[in-house]
Order: structure tokens, then C-alpha cells, then sequence
């Protein structure tokens, strides 16, 4: 080990010091080393091939010698085969065919690589050389230098006591040590391996070594992605224990690769992920999956006490397993198809096993969060029509009924109780020419739903729902759909706008399955509705100091025939309704098409805007709308109470909720938004708000806030929410900081998620340690406390 130390201080005292640090320092430049290119015509500087081009202070030549130097502190410069060569001395043996420089040499190739040395020793093919103190920047900003560089051939690149690092080296005081590097006593650099392998590695952070390996190897950072281990996933959880996921990437080809990521756990069964990645000429399939074998475990109540111990096995051991696989394919032409297969075994193996990322919107539909989706889909869009045909069903993993003592005792929501989707079609067109001088669009939908188990509330509406649901099967429906929106704008000379607007609908409906007391089985029904209606803004404008304030009041006045709703329709597809700025002025304001406005309608609304100062600004939205007659049809049952009913949209009285919706931006630094609709009581039924905020140049901090208050009745259905997030960062010394984040239940009263860590960042190298705790009331482990590791190294990537 002496001998190795002291090969070690030599190497970094030659390397850090050294003219070729100091010259990646002053110039910044990438570098890659790369096959030059073969010359048979005269390059771009005219330079004809095997001649050499020389510019220096003093050139004399002996015989085959020919030796140039620079004078006044100029370096030569010489092109030979579209290479330039700087340095303090040029020598070139016309007989051998060999160039050698001296002195601050610069080598720049065809493909601009730079390569830098205090010595320089090439071929005359310019494929093999020796360079001393040498230098070079690949192309993600990496630094590789070495006491001595030896290119063998044009795909072998030999260094001797070398440095890498994915890190700055240079700050304005000149040369630093850089936060991570990798020193070895021999480096080889294979680019027809695409490797750089070491031998005697020392791995060092901040120059303090920290790990010993005699081989190592790692992709060349110009290659996109290559087979090895990556960044292992460390964390603990009371539940599973110490946790290490060590994943390993197989690159198959160029377009395939296997990830292979087994979970190991010290209180349970490992977990094997694997995920298959390929990409075809016209599209790409990502295929994940996992898979262990072992018995459930959380809190539960094994000896009956009224009392779940902690963290415990339970029930026999079974295959776990999910799927989560997508695929996407854009052929030539207006067509384009995919789909998405999401299953898992088990209700919470996400949770209990912290499977990454699990809900993802991969497809044309998405399942919404702890909903997974299968589906098939194929669309197909122009400039002018839009088509779109998918079929799909889907796996809840959501709680319907918490238990309070255990649990892993929760009531999920029954799968049975949710539809199959096929088909569902969606189809838009319009004409390439104004009809009557505005945009005619033609809209078509159908769908067919089928579902096993009896729904009640809010599918079907009070009236339908029977006092004893015992016994009976999901009502099923299907639905075919036609449109007309015409729609034309019109500006008069004092910028006042009007956009006259007609609209025209047409529903047919087949439903089975009715409650029996209905007195019929199933039933055919049709149903219209035709509206004519204009729309009215005047936006004002005025100077205010070194801004502008635009003010612009706007109305919607529309008459429509009666929309006939009829009761045995289910409501499939327009459950929730978020009232905002935009969605206040639609003729249809409901997300789906199973419930419809009619009658006498006007909407009024402002909106003022105030910018100043490049980009700082602030807006605000205040609308409502009226109608003539109430609307009880869009009154609903309340889950827990289904004889008592309720509004969910905000829309079933003569006056809408009021709208109310703004941003604000007063510097760079700090921007936020927030809406809410209120009631005519002046209560918020929901709002939301969130402020993002940076100072420094990496502090930061965001807060957010959600709230439902729809539904008035308490109970194990109710959804009613209240949310608090905040995630910020503070650096308080140099690069260490700490971060914080948490989410707060306010409707429970409890603190679902928090993590305190510390955190070393330095652009090149993050690591981040804390204390989490998961106190979600859907794990089946009850709350849980544990320790987090996160690690992002550059070039090498990392973790969560």
C-alpha cells in the first residue's frame, strides 16, 4: 500500500497540476475520440492529402526533419489531414511518417475532438501515438486524463495512473478536485467495445477514497445506454426490513434491452422485477413484471384482541405477481394504435413492496390512481377529422370501507362493479370550407358497457335504487351519439366580439338489466336537444405604468329545447364536474354525454390580466351562470344515505356555483394559481392552490392545497377530501442542505407522508439520506417508519 500511495499523490500532483488540467480549464472544450476520417481529396482549407501545412515563427529542416517553433509566445500550427496541431514545437519525420510536439499541444480531429498534452507523439496514419501529461473532454462534459496516454490502434486508447470523472474540474480559482472520480493505475479506453475498464480502481469522493476495486468497468459515456449494474435502490420499511434493489441492464441490440431488478428483502421473500424494452420502426413495447412467493404480511390482529401487532405474517404463501405492459405504434399515415395490460395478484403489493410507478397514463385512457387498465385502442387523425376506436376493462386497488383496528382487513372496491368497455368510439369532423361563414364540426360517439355486480349511487339515480340490492346484477347500457356545432366569430369596429353558435344532439340509449321493481327488463330510449346561443367578450385595454391591464368582461346567452332526462339512463360518464374558467361557457359542461343541459341558460364572467416588467403578472377569473328552471335530474343519491340526495356538480339550482380562478407571478422566483367553486351559501364545495417558490440558485419550496366538500352526508363512501402538500430544499452550507416533504390528511387529521433529509449537492453528485414515514391508511402494514437512501451520480444516472 505504500507504493500504491505514493503512485497515487504523484498521479494526482501531476495530473492536477499539469499543463494538460490546466488546459481543459481554460478552454472548456468537449472532446471524443473518434476514427478520423480517410482523406483522398483536398480538405476544406485546401490542404492536399499527405502534404503538411505549417505556420510558425522559425521552421528548419535536416534531411527528412522538419522542425517548426512559435515565437512571441505563439504556438505553431500545422494541418495534416484535416487535423490541426498546436504547441511550442512541431517536428515532423517526412521519412517515417511521424509527427511529435512539445510544449502546450493541442490536437483538434476532423470530428473536433480535442486532446490535449505537454508531449505528443503520432503515426502517419494518425491511429497510434503516445501523449504525455494528456487530457480530454468526451462529449457529456467528462474529463479523462492521464501521467501517459497510448493509443495502440484506432479502437484501443491506453492510459497509465488516470483520473475520470463525471465532475467539473476547474472553477474560477483554476483546477479543483472534483466530487467524484475514479483514479486507476491503468485505464483502457475500447471504442470498439465501447468500454472504458480499469485496474487497481480507486474510487474517491471529494478526493477521500471510499471503495477499492483491482477490476471495474463502465460504459463509454458517449455510448446511450450499455449492459451492467446500475444505481442499487436502498431503503428500509417496517414491513419488508432492509431493502436492496440491485438492478441489472442487459442491452439485447440497439433496439431491445432486458432490466433485471430483484428486490431483497431481510424480513420476506425477494421480489424479481423485470422489465423488457423494444423498439420496432414504427413503435415501441415496454413490458414490466414481478413476481415472489410468500405469505401476506402487515398489521393484523392475530390473536383477536381487538389490537393488529405490527408488521406480521399472515394467511398461506401464494404466487404474487403483476403485469404492467404498454405498446405504441405510429405507422405511416393517419393511423396510429396501442394498447396497455395492468394486472396484479394482489390488492396492495404496490404498497407493501414499493413498486415504482405502477400507475402511469400509457395508453389513449388512463385508469386514474390505484386503477389499472387494460385496453386496446387504434385512432386515427388529420388535419380536418379525428377517429378513435379502444376497448377496455379495468383493476381497482382502491380501499371502498377502511378498517379502523387492521389494516390488512380493508374492504376494496369490487371489481365485479366496474364496466367492460367495447366498444367505446369517439369521431370528430369538419369541412375543409366556413359553412354560412363560421366552422361547422360533426361529432359522433358510441359505447357499450356491461358490468357483472349491482351499482347503486351514483350510477343510477335515486329513484332506481332499490331498498334491498341483494341478488341483483349491474345494469348495462349502451349509447350511440350524434352532433352538430356550428359556430362563427364576429368582430365589430369598437373590438367588440360575438360568436353566434348553434348546436344540435342526438342520444340513443339500450339498456338491460333494470331494477325489477321498474316493471320492465330493459328499455330503448332516444332523446334531443337543439340550442342556439351567442357568446360576447370586449376586452379592454390600458397602460398602467411600465405594465398594461386588460380587462374583459364576457357573457354566453343560449336557448335550448328541454333536456330530456330520463331516469333509467345510469350515469356512467359524468359523475364529477370541475366548473373553471373555460369549462363555465361550454354548451355541454358535463365531462361525458349521459347528462345534458337544457332550457334558457346565460353565463357571465370577467377576467382582468395585469403584466409588468418581463413576465410579471397576475390575473383573476369571477363567473356564474343562470338558468331559468332548476334542474333536479342532476341531483344524486348519497352513497351512504341513498335515500337522501345531493348536487355534485353545482349545477342543479337556478344559479351555478361561482367560479372563482386566478394566477399571479410577481417575479421569476415565485409563481402560483388557485380555483374554487362556491355555493350560493358562500361555502367552497371544491378549491385548490398551490405556490411554487426559488430562491438561491437551488432553494426551493412548493405548497399545495385541495378540498371536496360535495358530498354533506359522513360515512365509510364518502369521499370528501382535504389535502396539504410541501416539498421544499435549504442549502445552509455550501452544498449541504436539508429537504423536507410531507402531505396532510385534514379531513382524517393525520399526517399521510413526511420525509426529513440531508442533502449533498454539487451538480455533479447528489446524495440524499432521511427518515420517511408512510402513514397512508391503504397499506396494509398500518404506518410505517423507515430509512431512505437516494443517490444521482452524473453520467452514471440513479435512484428514486
Amino acid at each position: 500500500m505504500p507504493a500504491d500511495r505514493s503512485r497515487s499523490l504523484r498521479l494526482k500532483a501531476g495530473l492536477m497540476a499539469g499543463a494538460a488540467a490546466l488546459a481543459l480549464c481554460a478552454t472548456g472544450a468537449e472532446a471524443q475520440q473518434t476514427q478520423p476520417v480517410p482523406v483522398t481529396q483536398p480538405g476544406a482549407d485546401g490542404v492536399p492529402p499527405g502534404a503538411v501545412y505549417i505556420d510558425a515563427g522559425e521552421a528548419t529542416r535536416q534531411g527528412d526533419i522538419v522542425t517548426a517553433r512559435g515565437d512571441d509566445g505563439q504556438r505553431v500550427f500545422s494541418r495534416y489531414r484535416d487535423h490541426t496541431l498546436r504547441a511550442e514545437e512541431v517536428t515532423y519525420d517526412l521519412g517515417q511518417g511521424v509527427a511529435s510536439a512539445l510544449g502546450q499541444v493541442e490536437l483538434i480531429t476532423p470530428e473536433q475532438a480535442i486532446i490535449y498534452a505537454s508531449r505528443l507523439e503520432l503515426d502517419a496514419d494518425l491511429r497510434a501515438g503516445v501523449a504525455v501529461d494528456f487530457a480530454t473532454r468526451l462529449e457529456d462534459g467528462s474529463s479523462l486524463m492521464a501521467a501517459t496516454a497510448v493509443r495502440r490502434s484506432e479502437n484501443v486508447q491506453e492510459l497509465n495512473y488516470a483520473i475520470f470523472t463525471p465532475c467539473p474540474i476547474c472553477d474560477v480559482n483554476g483546477p479543483k478536485t472534483p466530487s467524484i472520480s475514479i483514479q486507476a493505475e491503468k485505464v483502457v479506453q475500447d471504442e470498439a467495445l465501447r468500454a472504458i475498464l480499469y485496474r487497481n480502481a480507486v474510487f474517491k469522493l471529494g478526493g477521500v477514497p471510499v471503495l477499492y476495486l483491482p477490476v471495474f468497468a463502465h460504459p463509454d459515456p458517449t455510448v446511450e445506454r450499455a449492459s451492467g449494474f446500475l444505481i442499487p435502490i436502498i431503503n428500509y420499511d417496517d414491513g419488508r426490513g432492509l431493502s436492496v434493489e440491485t438492478p441489472y441492464l442487459r442491452v439485447i441490440s440497439p433496439s431491445q434491452d432486458v432490466l433485471i431488478s430483484p428486490q431483497i428483502n431481510t424480513r420476506v421473500a425477494p421480489l424479481l422485477n423485470l422489465q423488457w424494452r423494444r423498439r420496432f420502426a414504427d413503435g415501441t413495447v415496454v413490458a414490466r413484471g414481478g413476481y415472489t412467493y410468500e405469505r401476506n404480511f402487515g398489521d393484523f390482529d392475530l390473536d383477536g384482541d381487538g389490537a393488529a401487532e405490527s408488521s406480521v405474517k399472515f394467511g398461506p404463501r401464494e404466487n404474487r405477481s403483476y403485469v404492467l405492459s404498454s405498446g405504441r405504434f405510429d405507422p405511416e399515415g393517419p393511423w396510429r394504435w396501442g394498447f396497455t395490460a395492468e394486472r396484479t395478484s394482489d390488492k396492495t403489493l404496490f404498497d407493501r413492496y414499493d413498486v415504482r410507478d405502477p400507475y402511469q397514463d400509457n395508453g389513449l385512457y388512463y385508469g386514474d390512481s390505484r386503477r389499472l387498465i387494460t385496453q386496446l385502442y387504434a385512432e386515427r387523425q388529420t388535419r380536418r377529422s379525428y377517429l378513435s376506436v379502444a376497448a377496455f376493462t379495468l383493476q381497482s386497488l382502491r380501499v371502498s370501507q377502511f378498517d379502523p383496528v387492521t389494516p390488512a382487513l380493508n374492504i376494496f372496491e369490487d371489481d365485479s362493479t366496474l364496466p367492460v368497455v367495447a366498444p367505446l368510439i369517439e369521431a370528430r369532423w369538419e369541412p375543409e370550407s366556413p359553412v354560412l361563414g363560421g366552422r361547422l364540426r360533426l361529432r359522433g360517439s358510441a359505447v357499450s358497457l356491461s358490468r357483472d355486480a349491482y351499482v347503486g349511487a351514483p350510477i343510477l339515480r335515486p329513484e332506481l335504487i332499490p331498498a334491498d340490492p341483494a341478488g341483483l346484477g349491474g345494469v348495462e347500457s349502451r349509447r350511440i351519439t350524434g352532433q352538430l356545432d356550428w359556430r362563427r366569430v364576429l368582430t365589430s369596429p369598437i373590438g367588440l366580439r360575438w360568436e353566434p353558435f348553434v348546436d344540435a344532439r342526438l342520444d340513443g340509449y339500450a339498456i338491460d338489466d333494470l331494477p325489477p321493481f321498474m316493471g320492465e327488463d330493459d328499455a330503448t330510449l332516444t332523446r334531443g336537444r337543439a340550442s342556439v346561443g351567442v357568446d360576447v367578450s370586449y376586452p379592454l385595454y390600458r397602460p398602467v405604468g411600465d405594465g398594461d391591464l386588460i380587462v374583459e368582461p364576457m357573457a354566453q346567452l343560449s336557448a335550448s329545447t328541454r333536456a330530456d332526462l330520463d331516469p333509467r339512463i345510469p350515469n356512467e360518464d359524468s359523475q364529477t364536474l370541475e366548473l373553471d374558467q373555460y369549462s363555465l361557457f361550454r354548451m355541454d359542461r358535463f365531462p361525458g354525454y349521459d347528462l345534458l343541459e337544457g332550457g334558457l341558460r346565460f353565463t357571465a364572467g370577467a377576467r382582468a390580466s395585469l403584466r409588468w416588467d418581463e413576465g410579471r403578472s397576475v390575473s383573476l377569473f369571477v363567473g356564474r351562470s343562470y338558468r331559468a328552471d332548476r334542474a333536479p335530474e342532476f341531483q344524486a343519491a348519497i352513497p351512504d344515505d341513498p335515500s337522501r340526495i345531493y348536487d355534485p356538480s353545482g349545477l342543479a339550482s337556478r344559479t351555478s356555483d361561482w367560479v372563482v380562478q386566478g394566477e399571479f407571478s410577481p417575479s421569476d422566483r415565485i409563481r402560483g394559481w388557485g380555483h374554487a367553486t362556491i355555493d350560493g351559501n358562500g361555502d367552497i364545495r371544491r378549491a385548490e392552490a398551490s405556490v411554487d417558490g426559488r430562491w438561491g440558485r437551488r432553494n426551493l419550496a412548493s405548497l399545495s392545497y385541495i378540498v371536496d366538500r360535495s358530498n354533506p352526508v359522513d360515512g365509510p363512501l364518502n369521499r370528501n377530501y382535504e389535502f396539504v402538500q410541501l416539498a421544499a430544499q435549504q442549502f445552509v452550507y455550501g452544498h449541504w442542505g436539508v429537504s423536507v416533504a410531507g402531505i396532510a390528511d385534514l379531513e382524517q387529521d393525520i399526517i399521510t407522508r413526511q420525509e426529513v433529509g440531508l442533502v449533498f449537492d454539487d451538480d455533479c453528485f447528489r446524495i440524499e439520506v432521511g427518515y420517511r414515514r408512510d402513514n397512508t391508511r391503504v397499506r396494509p402494514t398500518g404506518p410505517s417508519d423507515g430509512i431512505y437512501l437516494r443517490l444521482n451520480l452524473a453520467t452514471f444516472g440513479g435512484t428514486r
